[in-house]
């Protein structure tokens, strides 16, 4: 488990964190230094891979990181939805993101994480797991190197991309995690994960 905290001193946050030990979905390290804060305000994210694709969301939106394991399917759920996990008690929905853009489903590896995110849509907050093929560093990037989400006509929703980032030569697809899933979505969601931990609460 790799818990992501909220220390507002990003050096210090990152130094000692577990987030910088080696392997599976621990290989994750901090790009951006102090000097830098200094000079230009900027965003934090973590960038996490689906396929060759390599992703970004804030850091704010994000509880912690776990190696994904063993999920509990739930019947009659949306084909995305890989099934629920209990983590301190909670049951979470966890969805796998590839799949929900259309891509491949996501085969299990040794660097397969799940990303706890938080999402807020209409007011209401909802913790869902995002199911990735890898997770790679947190990093900070500034908005003058952030191009808006290009047009890719009327047939591709492209609502949830926040914009293009440009970093060392190659570009980020930075997503706006609230607008992935629609309010029904999210509703269907929350509903599995419930009437799952009532089954499981009614078996303790």
């Amino acid at each position: 488990m790799i818990p992501i905290g909220t220390s507002t001193n990003t050096e210090n946050r990152y130094r000692d964190s577990p987030l910088l030990k080696a392997g599976g979905c621990t290989k994750v390290a901090y790009g951006g230094t102090m000097a830098a804060l200094t000079e230009i305000e900027s965003t934090q994210y973590l960038s996490f891979k689906l396929d060759t694709e390599v992703f970004a969301i804030e850091i704010s939106k994000v509880r912690e990181v776990l190696e994904f394991v063993s999920v509990t399917k739930v019947p009659q759920t949306p084909a995305y939805m890989r099934g629920v996990i209990n983590i301190r008690g909670s049951v979470i929905p966890v969805v796998d993101l590839k799949y929900k853009f259309g891509m491949d489903v996501t085969q299990k590896t040794i660097n397969t994480c799940v990303i706890i995110v938080e999402v807020k849509v209409n007011g209401d907050n909802t913790v869902i797991g995002a199911l990735t093929d890898s997770v790679s560093e947190v990093f900070e990037l500034d908005s003058k190197n952030i191009e808006p989400a290009p047009s890719i006509g009327s047939q591709m929703n492209v609502e949830f991309i926040k914009g293009m980032g440009k970093r060392d030569g190659a570009f980020i697809i930075i997503l706006d995690i609230d607008r992935v899933f629609s309010r029904s979505e999210v509703e269907e969601l929350s509903g599995a994960a419930k009437s799952e931990d009532g089954f499981l609460g009614m078996q303790n």
